[in-house]
């Protein structure tokens, strides 16, 4: 999207109808507006986003300039109107919102209806849309829950700052994969989605042929019943998972608060440690109890059958077999000589001599004709397995002990943390932050165990669903029609996992790319040995690069805070327009149109260096750049935009009810 102009008139203090030229030249796509302080710098920037949606930040709704509002006579009207010049997808397009105002009889001003109309050029001529495509139609140039990203001001910078490292929300999410294009994945999964009963496979269920089997139609109404409780499910994890976060940051803003006590700082301190031994012990136990199940499970057989292998080899000493037969030899072997007829010796053997006697005696103690050898082995594994099992008694005993010196340990640390907190609630600075963190601590235990149950509700459902799907599939392909819905689901279902998997894909490659991008925009901001990650639900978090790694998360300055909101948004910023003059197929799969930024008062909490950062960065990235800036920074701004500044302006405030924009 490239805004052309901006024309107000009634808006506020911009009384006279005034129109602003933004530079859209590539070379020179800078428009920079200055002004003191109150002269209407965050009214222009609120003109923005009253003309594309219909609303403001100001507190006070009444838009109509004073001085004009002052000089209604009753029953006349006045109107606010904003015009918008702006091309979006190759279509150039003047948005126009207009709000009248009426003075009643009793000197009254309110509000009329407001009227917003989008005209677009066709073939040269200039064509509306209908009043019931318009709203449609700017979802589709900017959805207004993307708009924030791109029209800010410095406090909102702050704020989106926080939104983005603790991911307070979906939409977030949503709003990051819609400005990188891939929106019409997401669109064309939801549509596919084989558990949306308005999907291509919830529509495919509800045409199944009940004539040949009415088990059909009943399967098909258990399953949709079992669907519509599992997204219930799901909707309420979801719930959860937002009020985790909630309460979570809740107990950690209390947490900080507690430490930063002087009198509870050392309690609170002892606390998170004896907190940190608990989870080491609950550790040390876990492991200890998975060594004594494998010891046991190896050699408790083993063990139980002692007296059994011991009276079995009281038996067996008494056999007269044991020890006649000939160590590794066979019966084989003894046949072989017989049939040769000459022993290993040398002597003769044949029938009737004693040779020929005493190996025929010999094969009734080897193997297969005897058990003897068979026995003999079965003792010595018997008394093997006897010393084996001696000593898991006490193996036993001693890590079931240890397991116990765990539990001792775990209940000690617990009692003390017990004794710090109430001694915490006894400290009149502290006892409404202890008392208000224990009941967040406890809505957290509560949540947890409530999203746990609902785990196990969820796939006892999904277990009982996908059995009566087969059951109903098996029916299904008895019939000819049915059969012909069921192959149709198959190829619904075959899309459907493909394009989910050409997704997730592409996703991952557009958050590891994005995330490349906003480290290295974000160290051309600021240098301080940071790192930026992002995970699968576009939260950021900012760790020190430590030896090449990533630490853990870090508390941040404003300076910082601002700093990473700039680079993510420009990240996407030159996301959005690579994959937009992108040639390759593959990425041009992945379309998304690139957006100017607006921004009010962005440079007020950098230094001076990084004010010069910020100034080069911005204009080599986003396509178009509107900046308002204070006087104060005016000089500092132009110095490093140098170049790039294709149109200026200056606020030349008459009143404190009029300004006028004046080009410079």
């Amino acid at each position: 999207m490239l805004l052309k102009s901006l024309k107000l008139e009634n808006f506020r203090q911009f009384k006279y109808e005034r129109e602003v030229i933004f530079a859209t030249d590539p070379h020179n796509n800078v428009t920079v507006i200055m002004g003191e302080n109150g002269s209407g710098k965050t009214t222009l920037a609120q003109a923005f986003t009253w003309c594309l949606y219909g609303e403001t930040d100001f507190e006070d709704k009444f838009l109509l300039n004073k001085i004009t509002s002052g000089q209604l006579m009753p029953e006349e009207l006045a109107k606010v109107r904003v015009d918008m010049n702006l091309i979006h997808g190759g279509t150039e397009y003047t948005i126009t919102r207009e709000q009248a105002y009426k003075k009643d009889l009793s000197g009254r001003i309110k509000a009329q209806n407001t009227v917003f109309n989008i005209a677009y050029k066709k073939d040269g001529q200039q064509e509306f849309l209908k009043p019931t495509e318009t709203d449609m139609r700017m979802k589709e140039i900017l959805p207004k829950e993307l708009s924030k990203y791109f029209f800010f001001d410095g406090e909102r910078i702050g704020n989106m700052s926080k939104e983005i490292k603790k991911g307070k929300s979906q939409e977030f999410a949503q709003a990051v994969r819609s400005l990188l294009g891939l929106n019409a994945f997401v669109a064309a999964i939801e549509h596919l989605k084989p558990t949306s009963k308005n999907g291509v496979i919830g529509s495919y269920n509800e045409s199944y042929d009940s004539s040949s089997d009415k088990k059909i139609a009943h399967y098909t109404t258990q399953i949709q019943d079992m669907q519509d409780q599992i997204d219930r499910v799901d909707t309420r994890i979801n719930e959860i998972e937002n009020e985790v976060s909630i309460a979570a940051e809740r107990c950690e803003e209390l947490k900080i608060k507690l430490l930063k006590n002087s009198e509870s700082q050392k309690l609170q301190e002892e606390k998170e440690k004896l907190k940190k031994q608990v989870d080491t012990f609950k550790q040390s136990k876990i492991s200890a109890i998975s060594s004594l199940t494998k010891h046991f499970n190896t050699h408790a057989a083993s063990y139980f059958a002692k007296s059994l292998i011991k009276d079995a080899l009281e038996n067996l000493s008494t056999a007269d077999k044991l020890d006649k037969g000939i160590p590794d030899m066979h019966a084989r072997t003894i046949e072989f000589l017989i049939k040769r007829g000459v022993c290993v010796c040398g002597n003769k053997i044949e029938f009737g001599n004693n040779e020929y006697n005493e190996l025929n005696k010999a094969l009734e103690f080897l193997p297969p004709h005897s058990i003897g050898m068979v026995i003999a082995q079965f003792i010595k594994e018997s008394e093997l397995r006897t010393k084996s099992s001696d000593l898991l008694f006490n193996e036993i005993t001693e890590k079931y002990a240890l397991i116990r010196d765990y539990e001792n340990s775990i209940d000690d640390k617990k009692l003390n943390i017990h004794n710090i907190e109430e001694k915490l609630v006894g400290m009149e600075k502290v006892a409404h932050l202890q008392q208000e963190l224990r009941r967040y601590e406890k809505v957290l235990r509560d949540l947890d165990a409530e999203k746990s149950e609902l785990n196990q509700k969820k796939g006892s459902l999904e277990t009982s669903r996908d059995r009566k799907m087969s059951e109903r599939e098996e029916l299904a392909l008895r019939d000819e029609k049915n059969r012909k819905i069921e192959i149709y689901k198959a190829y619904a279902q075959s899309m459907y996992d493909e394009i989910l998997r050409v997704y997730k894909h592409n996703e991952n490659l557009v958050r590891e790319k994005l995330q490349q991008y906003i480290n290295e925009i974000f160290r051309n901001i600021y240098e301080g040995g940071l790192l930026l990650t992002i995970d699968e639900k576009y939260n950021i978090q900012i760790a020190v690069n430590d030896t090449g790694g990533y630490d853990t998360d870090i508390e941040t300055s404003t300076a910082q805070s601002i700093s990473v909101i700039f680079a993510f948004i420009s990240g996407i910023i030159k996301m959005a327009r690579e994959n937009s003059s992108a040639l390759d197929s593959e990425t041009r799969m992945l379309e998304s149109e690139p957006y100017p930024l607006v921004m009010d008062a962005p440079l007020s909490s950098f230094d001076k260096r990084r004010i010069q950062t910020v100034c080069e960065t911005l204009p080599q990235i986003a396509e178009q750049v509107i900046i308002f800036i204070k006087d104060t920074d005016g000089e500092l701004a132009e110095e490093h935009l140098g170049a790039k500044v294709g149109k200026r302006y200056i606020f030349e405030k008459k009143n404190e009810l009029v300004t006028i924009i004046m080009p410079r």
